[in-house]
């Protein structure tokens, strides 16, 4: 029983941390922290333009989404992003196996590759935009980071370290 609720401790903390980096935090009462990425995440939201462009994306006025974003503040989001998930995934205890962040840093990298194609990547001739191109790369580059982080352990499996 002790396992089962550790696991939804930590999908809770995780599913918070989707929603609004820092909330995780909040909840493994790391405040300091938690503080710290939320007004991370209102500068940049705010900076990026991060809701116009979610706005104009779930409406397909990709061109406009384009339009309205600020990428250099926008190519910040996935690091803080995936960041504070991870950040908030450890401290809830969910850190304890060996490369364990690998699929998180590279969600980080593949979603930031996301927002910098994002204006120009078409899928038949459909532009993807600034925020379903990073969130198309950020579950790649997550099972991109599972299969690394399985190769690493398979090689240090066979040094016998």
């Amino acid at each position: 029983m002790k396992n089962t609720n550790k696991v939804a401790e930590i999908g809770e903390v995780i599913l918070w941390s989707i929603a609004l980096p820092g909330f995780g935090q909040l909840l493994n009462r790391k405040y300091f922290k938690a503080f710290i990425l939320i007004v991370l995440e209102f500068i940049v939201n705010v900076k990026g333009k991060i809701n116009v462009v979610i706005l104009h994306s779930f409406l397909g006025e990709m061109q406009e989404a384009i339009d309205k974003a600020d990428f250099l503040w926008l190519m910040f989001y996935p690091c803080l992003y995936l960041f504070a998930i991870w950040d908030a995934y450890r401290d809830a205890g969910g850190g304890e196996h060996p490369f364990v962040y690998v699929p998180f840093v590279f969600s980080a990298y593949f979603g930031t590759l996301g927002v910098i194609y994002s204006a120009r990547f078409t899928l038949f001739s459909y532009l993807i935009g600034p925020i379903f191109l990073p969130i198309i790369g950020m579950i790649i580059g997550f099972l991109v980071g599972l299969g690394i982080r399985y190769i690493i352990k398979r090689i240090l499996l066979e040094k016998g370290e």
